[in-house]
Parts: structure tokens; sequence; C-alpha cells
């Protein structure tokens, strides 16, 4: 038998209630909603974030003062362009929410949809979280039937690719559409999901784009369809679908949805790098805190890193071990290992510019070789496990394995150190305590309005 998966993702989508779903569901929406501001405020601070800002009026064809909130801005837009401003700036810093099976950032694409639609309509909390449930769901989902590992070696970016369709369903749920229209905005958003892989030739700009259009072109493909316009039906596992056009060895049958939903499995990244690099920068750092190796006398550092993710942080590795600017060192395993090796972090606070032309810093890098393993490689994608080793010049050897890194839904960060990382990543934008505290209270809430109230900088 024949099953319509794209049909059936769109009929379940647009029926799901929010007020039935799990409690852990719930809070689920909660927690990543706070990840979600938090790496958006801190990433509307980044040049890139900026340039986006400047085009905006232009893009929007109007001034910036009406419409719904641009996080940490003073000026408002249309909810689409909103949405394209706030996905551009929360998946700047590279520390946005991610998927294991589907080696995704659902976050990025679905909540800047969410917000944006339910501020624009005074959603209530349950359609919100109804909403940002489904539109993770069909993510994900598809990620997983994509097999992300193909989608890379074609050149294309998972989120992109995925993000669209999802926030398609987000927004035709909050818009209230039909099974039947819901499909058609699924459909419609078939034809506007893109995304190169090309940024890793030279430190582009245009991954942080990838969400903030996936938000963009969901909100107009739930218009379109509300206003008649037809999309393709099975414009997931057709013939001219998504997976096939995308993937040399997709599988729709991981399309099925069951009672387990996608959401539960994202992880916080804790690290301002690729997620593939977080899991051998916490051996490095257990390496570091239990013998506090002297850079000056490491000989070689070893990394273990799945073949997955080898082409985006490993390979080629001289062209990794000469990173030349952020974008470079987002996804560069010799420069993730050197920094957390020299300063025992990996988060914003290091992943700079000073710090990447560091002398010390250049000179580790230089030392830092990856590698491969069935052992890591047998358990992916639902495991990222890594490894890595220090060698010093004495003869001296350690070593460390992981088996969930940092933020993995099976070694999360507590609810304290959720709002610990909040502060820190939103003060440099509301300085105010009371006004950040007053946010996280209003999250608790799914009080948009309240919300969006309080996000705009001063």
């Amino acid at each position: 038998m024949t099953i319509d998966y794209s049909a059936e993702l769109a009929r379940f989508c647009a029926t799901l209630s929010g007020d039935t779903l799990p409690a852990p569901v719930q809070e689920r929406v909660r927690y990543l909603l706070l990840d979600h501001l938090a790496v958006t405020l801190r990433g509307s601070l980044l040049p890139s974030s900026q340039a986006l800002y400047h085009a905006l009026p232009a893009l929007a064809g109007t001034a910036l003062s009406h419409g719904v909130t641009i996080f940490g801005r003073g000026e408002r837009a249309p909810a689409a362009w909103a949405a394209l401003a706030n996905g551009v700036a929360a998946h700047g810093l590279e520390m946005d929410d991610v998927e294991n099976r589907s080696s995704l950032h659902p976050g990025v694409a679905i909540f800047p949809a969410a917000l944006a639609l339910a501020e624009q309509l005074g959603s209530t909390p349950g359609d919100f979280s109804a909403a940002v449930v489904a539109g993770y769901e069909v993510t994900l989902l598809t990620g997983a039937a994509l097999n992300p590992a193909t989608a890379y070696e074609r050149g294309f970016h998972p989120t992109a690719i995925c993000g669209t369709p999802g926030a398609a369903i987000t927004s035709a749920r909050l818009l209230g559409l039909s099974p039947e229209q819901t499909a058609m905005a699924l459909g419609i958003a078939g034809s506007m999901a893109a995304g190169s892989m090309a940024y890793l030739h030279d430190g582009a700009w245009t991954k942080r784009l990838h969400p903030g259009w996936s938000a963009h072109a969901g909100i107009t493909a739930a218009y379109l369809a509300a206003s008649g316009f037809s999309g393709p039906g099975a414009i997931l596992e057709g013939r001219y679908g998504l997976l096939r056009a995308h993937s040399a060895a997709s599988d729709a049958r991981q399309l099925a949805h069951g009672d387990h939903f996608a959401i539960m499995d994202v992880s916080i990244k804790p690290y301002a790098c690729c997620r593939y690099m977080h899991g051998p920068i916490d051996c490095l750092l257990e390496i570091r805190r239990a013998h506090q190796p002297d850079p000056r006398e490491i000989a070689r550092v070893s990394c273990g890193v799945l073949s997955g993710g080898r082409g985006l942080i490993a390979d080629p590795i001289e062209q990794k071990r000469q990173a030349n600017n952020i974008v470079d060192a987002q996804f560069s395993m010799p420069f993730g290992a050197a920094i957390a090796l020299l300063t025992g972090q990996a988060g914003i606070s290091v992943f700079t510019e000073e710090w990447l032309h560091r002398p010390a810093v250049r000179s580790l890098m230089q030392r830092v070789e990856c590698y491969s393993a069935p052992e890591l490689d047998d358990y992916y994608p639902a495991e990222w496990r890594a490894s890595a080793s220090v060698e010093m010049r004495d003869g001296r050897q350690f070593s460390a394995e992981v088996r969930y890194a940092l933020g993995d839904p099976h070694n999360p960060l507590s609810r304290e150190q959720l709002e610990a990382r909040f502060h820190e990543l939103a003060a440099p934008v509301i300085t105010d305590h009371a006004r950040r505290q007053h946010i996280i209270d209003s999250v608790r809430d799914l009080d948009i309005a309240a919300l969006c109230a309080d996000i705009p900088a001063i």
C-alpha cells in the first residue's frame, strides 16, 4: 500500500491541539523557546544581522515602524520579513538547537515564523504550542528521511531544505488552515526550499540566511494556500519531491509519525560552533580538567569525529587548520580543539577574531588531526559519539570518550543552567536583569504579547 506521507503529516499537524499535548512536550516548547530567544538576541549584534536590518526597509517596501517584533531592535516589520530577520540573527552564533537523526537546526526556522504570526494574530498559548510542535515534527521527520549525510554530499544544507516545509506547517497551524489547505502550503513550500553548503569555501554568511529564509518562505506559503493557491501533493516523498531531489539515499518511511514527538529529541548547544565539534570538545575539556596538559608540550591532538560530519569540520584538514574568520572557525575542529585546551572554554567569549589569530592558538591548530572509526560511526545518527586524545612530547597520552555531548536530551542542561545561559547571552542587548527575568517569566506563561513587548532593545 502506498502511503501519502505529505497529506498524512498535513492532516496530523492541522488537527493537533496544544491543550492536549503531554505536559513534557508543552514544557519542551518553553525550554527551547527560551534558548531560541537567547541566541536570537545575542545574534542581533552580529555584522551579518546588521546587514540584514539595513536591507529590510527596501525588501519590505516600508519604513520599519509597523508590524511585529524584530528581536533586539526598535524597528518592526510585517510578519514574513520579521521572521527573516529573526531567523538570520538566531543562526549567527552557531549556538541554536540541533537534533541528531536529522543533523539540522529546527528552532531557527520554526520559532521565527511562530513568534511573528502569533504576535500578529494574538494566538493562544495552546495554538502557539501546537504550531511549534507541528513544525518541529515535520522538519525533523523530513530531515531523518532525507539522510543528511547524502544531502551534505550533494551540497545541500538540511536545515534550509527541511526547515521550509516545517515553517509552512507552523504558519498554517497558526492561521487555522484546514488539512487540505495545510497540504497545499506544504506543497508550495517545496518550491521555496533552498540552501547551498558553498559557505564552507570562504566563510560566507549565507548559512545564517538559510533558516530566516525558511521562516519567511513558510509564512508566505501558508498565506498563499489560505488564498486558494495550489501546490503539488506528495511534495516530500514524490518522484520530484524534496527527498529525492536533495538526497541519493532518502527513506520516505521515516516520515511516519507515531506517539513520540520529535521535539523531545532536540539538543541545546553550549558551544559556539558546529554540533559535530561538541563531542570532541567535551572530551578535550575533560582531559584539560583531569591532566592540565601544557599546550607548549603537546605533540599531537587527535579528535575522533563522525564520518557524517567530516566534510563540515575536518576535511580538508589543512584548510581547517588555516581558518581565517569566525565562520571558518565555527566549522574548524582544529580551532575548537585548540581553544578548548588553551582556555577551558568553547563559547562565544572565545570564538572571536582575537582568539582565532593568537599565535598560541594558530600553533596548536597545526598539531590537531582528525580521524573516524567504526566504534563512533556505528551508532550514528542516533548517538553522536566522540573521542579525543592528547599526546605529550614526553610520551604521555591522555584520552577521553563521550557518548552524549553536553546539551543532548540524555545529558541536558538543567533549567537553572538554561536560565543562566539566557542571562549571559541576552545581557549585552537587554542590560536590565529584571527585564530579562520578566522575559523568562513570560516564556513560562507563553505570553507572546508580553514577551514581544519586553524584547526590543531600548
